[in-house]
């Protein structure tokens, strides 16, 4: 019997270079306010626009914990609640993510592989404006339940 619920997806329904539905986030000056302040966030960059170009920056702009949030849903809204994420690796930001701007998540399944009883995957990922990458690239390692993990009933040989 499965372990995992009913319409969750499991790791044997992956497979490698499977690409990943794209998140996308337009940056309002209210979603940039809102974020900043749900995560208590509260440098001016990341909510005042006039602060933030006195600073050298273009516009207000996203911050860390939102634009890694971006990655999460990303993997977490294609993977399913049964995962794990493990690690989120080579996360540098290479460019504001501004007020105006759309941010766009995209991401691929790389590499699956089956190690200490886990369904590890691994996948590729980066965000992107108009302008290119601005986030990434980098990787996220997760995990899936199996369908039928090592010892149960469905993988136990069958008596001959």
């Amino acid at each position: 019997m499965s372990r995992v619920p009913l319409g969750h997806r499991c790791w044997e329904d992956f497979a490698e270079d499977e690409v990943l539905a794209p998140a996308s986030y337009p940056l309002s000056v209210m979603r940039l306010v809102m974020a900043a302040g749900a995560n208590r966030d509260f440098n001016s960059i990341h909510h005042n626009a006039d602060f933030a170009r006195a600073s050298g920056a273009p516009d207000m702009y996203a911050n860390t914990y939102f634009l890694q949030g971006m990655w999460e849903r990303c993997v977490r809204d294609h993977l399913g609640p049964a995962c794990r994420l493990h690690s989120l690796q080579g996360f540098r930001m290479k460019a504001f993510n501004t007020a105006g701007q759309t941010v766009v998540v995209r991401a691929r399944v790389t590499r699956k592989w089956l190690q200490d009883g886990l369904g590890l995957l691994d996948i590729g990922i980066h965000s992107e404006t108009a302008q290119g990458i601005t986030v990434g690239p980098g990787r996220v390692l997760a995990s899936l339940p199996l369908r039928h993990p090592p010892g149960s009933r469905a993988h136990a040989p069958s008596a001959t």
